[in-house]
């Protein structure tokens, strides 16, 4: 009946709902089996969370020292919570089995929470917690209670509610894709491997062994054939081979290099491939064929493709990044960078140039328009530095076209000098000090 609930269900009252409707009835009247809560015994739930489901009970001791049941509760997972890791639903099911035994449970002496996953124990003192986590918190705060360990063939009550048969989800409906295309051996490679049997010694014994099966013909195996034989079938003339890993068969290929180099063909060369690596290629091979080092002659296979090795990148790994060298005073090395998308002062200013000393960090700023041109910004490092400190023996940038442009040029017009050369690092160190400085004249 919960499924009429939903938003956008239509109501429809099926012989299901109506018979769900009556087993509700009857357990009202059956209700006997439920104990009356005993305000002066101390309480203790017991809770569960499965893949669909969450279940608890409030449970008291009577004066017998037997386990009495005081409330039953249970419902299904939303589909976002079905999602939740392992740990997220048991705690939800703990949170769910407060809220429920609320009336009961709040203001009463101190109980216990039993729980059959362990590191709940120690998950409301825990201080790496996410945001969901510490919410569901704040909602134990309001109770006196301990969580304690239950194995869960001990946790049966409430392990039962969680599985209820009717709350499961049927895999196959909730997970199912659509299958455009299955790729299968073609009819002609299989009859080509079933006439290179009468070629192969071994496919030959096992042919002969499974058309008449017995202890004594068992025995005329080869001994490498012998040993493994309970992994071997016949269906349709195909001699086909199972491993313990799953229960797909492999179509055995006999010893025969051209159907060998036929089937990889079909695995990396064809058009539907597109030339896999060793290990992909491995893989889907032997999803459908089986023969002896299968791995050994892929990975020769892949090794003598031409296309593979013009086209493949070269398997080696890249320099380490290196960093620049320290300066030794103040001043000999600078970086510089601009940083636009600012909140504009008086002039209409959204952009900032930033010269920083690499040796003892510090920071030289000036406001410019989003439009700074090349000479602007040289005139702008003549000013704030060269006055101040004299020409660096190095300048570091990023490759901005302001300072790839016509900069160079305009800052050794400025110094009444030549630029004999043309500038040789290119880098970008200063996007940390540019990031602090963007940062705080936002904020």
């Amino acid at each position: 009946m919960s499924q009429l609930l939903k938003k956008d269900a239509v109501w429809d009252w099926t012989a299901e709902c109506q018979q769900a409707f009556d087993a509700v009835k009857q357990g009202l009247t059956e209700a006997l089996i439920l104990a009356v809560a005993d305000q002066d015994r101390p309480f203790h739930v017991v809770c569960d969370a499965s893949d669909f489901a969450i279940g608890c009970a409030l449970m008291q001791h009577d004066h017998k020292g037997r386990d009495r049941v005081v409330y039953y509760q249970s419902r299904q997972l939303k589909p976002a919570e079905r999602n939740y890791p392992v740990h997220d639903k048991e705690l939800l099911a703990m949170k769910y089995a407060l809220a429920k035994f609320r009336a009961y449970l709040l203001g009463s002496r101190p109980f216990v929470v039993y729980t059959d996953h362990a590191s709940l124990r120690t998950a409301i003192k825990s201080p790496h917690i996410s945001q969901q986590m510490a919410r569901w918190l704040s909602c134990f705060a309001e109770y006196n209670f301990q969580v304690e360990y239950k194995p869960g063939r001990l946790n049966v009550v409430a392990d039962a509610l969680s599985r209820r048969p009717d709350c499961a989800v049927h895999k196959t409906d909730a997970n199912c894709i659509g299958i455009v295309r299955t790729s299968t051996p073609s009819s002609s490679l299989l009859d080509d491997v079933m006439s290179a049997y009468a070629n192969d010694a071994d496919a030959k014994q096992l042919l002969n062994y499974f058309a008449a099966p017995s202890g004594k013909s068992r025995q005329k195996l080869a001994k490498h054939l012998r040993a493994r034989v309970h992994r071997y079938r016949v269906h349709n003339g195909l001699l086909l081979y199972g491993t313990l890993d799953d229960n797909a068969d492999r179509v055995v290929v006999p010893d025969d290099p051209e159907l060998k180099l036929r089937i990889t063909y079909e695995y990396h060369d064809a058009p539907t491939s597109g030339h896999p690596g060793r290990e992909k290629t491995y893989l889907l091979l032997t999803r459908d064929f089986y023969w002896s080092h299968t791995y050994k002659w892929v990975r020769k296979y892949i090794r003598t493709c031409e296309v593979c090795q013009c086209v493949k990148p070269a398997p080696f790994s890249q320099a380490p990044l290196q960093s620049l060298p320290t300066p030794s005073e103040c001043w000999q090395s600078i970086s510089m960078d601009f940083g636009f998308g600012l909140p504009p002062d008086s002039k209409r200013r959204t952009g900032i140039v930033v010269f920083v000393d690499r040796f003892s960090k510090m920071v030289h700023l000036a406001a410019v328009p989003a439009e700074v041109t090349a000479k602007q910004t040289a005139r702008l490092l003549v000013d704030m530095v060269f006055r101040h400190y004299g020409m660096p023996i190095d300048i570091v940038s990023d490759r901005y076209p302001r300072f790839t442009a016509r900069f160079w040029q305009e800052v050794f017009t400025l110094l009444g000098t030549r630029c004999p050369c043309r500038p040789r690092i290119i880098r970008r160190p200063t996007d940390k000090p540019s990031a602090s400085t963007e940062s705080r004249l936002t904020h």
